[in-house]
């Protein structure tokens, strides 16, 4: 009996030992934590669109047209009747010169033409009958041509003492005074420009034209049978006319390695004035299956450019190569293409290999941002 009850109690007592190990061991076991939730991101979809090539340069006006005034007589300057720095008509009186001497040899000179012509006259109708000898008449009208001619230099010279504005234009600042002596032409008194239309010179680079080529036979860039130019002022004014292209130099400039090209362009307000610095954009350059992303999505990191995409419901980088900026998006040359989710918003949550939640980018509505 004695060794029955020692028996249970020796089981009782391990069983005991097992259940307190059992429950020893549940307690240290360690709980796995639950996985948090995939972060949620914005992602735009790459949708290939055409749109405008963005290529600006200096440039600087220059006037359509521009006359020196010079005199083709010698004299003292009499008279100055236009304003400097106005606009004149063609035509318009700008200076006068002294014209005693050439008024009295224009008078002289018809004076001994009619004499001439006189003379000539007498002599035929005595040829008629014979009463003098050919030789006679014939001197008697080469001193009329000769007299004739001297009219018609004489009278030009007087004209000249009136010197007139050769074109429609602004006048600028007298060179000479009331009272100088112009000696001939080697004397500028002025100089009248034509500001309506104006020209702008601008000078793409070489790299710029042999990218224009290159892109143009391989159908990565458009271009127009026509090119316009868009000027924008200092203060970033933008001038509503926009220029026509005209002129395209047959080489490059050795000295910058650039091309010079020149655009007419309406300027009937005076706006732009030679010599005036501007910027000039090229209209009418279109890129096909132009790639944009929203500016925030892409990165830069020491190999470059990269952006976030979503692929399988996971974070991928992707490097690209982001060539200009266009309307708050930037213009992806490599590294893009159709279909793929780009992350706008949450870059700072996503990293390589994480899975994400992706919910499509609404853009701010008072953004200037494009989204394809």
């Amino acid at each position: 009996m004695t060794r029955s009850i020692k028996l249970v109690a020796w089981v009782l007592i391990g069983a005991g030992v097992l259940v307190l190990t059992a429950a020893a061991a549940f307690r240290r076991a360690p709980t796995a934590p639950a996985a948090p939730p995939p972060s949620e991101v914005s992602v735009v979809t790459v949708v290939p669109e055409t749109v405008a090539a963005r290529y600006e340069y200096v440039g600087q006006a220059e006037a359509s047209r521009s006359v020196e005034v010079r005199s083709q007589v010698t004299g003292v300057v009499v008279a100055r009747p236009y304003a400097e720095g106005t606009d004149v008509a063609k035509g318009t009186l700008l200076f006068r010169i002294d014209p005693t001497t050439y008024e009295a040899a224009y008078r002289s000179a018809q004076a001994r033409l009619e004499n001439a012509e006189r003379n000539l006259a007498r002599l035929k109708s005595l040829l008629a009958s014979r009463a003098v000898a050919q030789k006679d008449a014939d001197d008697a009208q080469t001193a009329f041509d000769q007299a004739q001619a001297a009219v018609d230099q004489t009278k030009k010279d007087y004209d000249d003492t009136f010197v007139r504005s050769e074109i429609t234009g602004r006048v600028g600042r007298a060179r000479l005074e009331l009272g100088a002596r112009v000696t001939g032409p080697g004397d500028l008194l002025t100089t009248v420009e034509q500001v309506d239309p104006i020209y702008l010179n601008f000078s793409p680079s070489d790299q710029d034209i042999l990218r224009w080529r290159r892109d143009a036979a391989t159908g990565q860039l458009l271009m127009p049978h026509a090119m316009s130019v868009q000027v924008v002022l200092a203060d970033g004014t933008v001038l509503t006319d926009a220029g026509k292209l005209n002129f395209v130099d047959l080489a490059l400039q050795p000295e910058t390695g650039t091309q010079q090209l020149r655009a007419v362009l309406p300027n009937p307000k005076h706006v732009l004035l030679p010599g005036q610095f501007v910027r000039v954009r090229l209209l009418g350059l279109k890129i096909p299956k132009a790639i944009l992303v929203p500016q925030r999505a892409v990165q830069q990191g020491l190999s470059g450019a990269f952006v976030y995409v979503v692929s399988d419901g996971k974070v991928a980088v992707r490097n690209v190569v982001a060539t200009s900026w266009e309307a708050g998006s930037w213009l992806i040359a490599d590294g893009l293409q159709a279909g793929d989710r780009v992350i706008v918003d949450g870059v700072q949550t996503a990293a390589p290999g994480l899975p994400v939640k992706a919910v499509a980018y609404q853009p701010p509505a008072d953004s200037a941002a494009r989204v394809p």
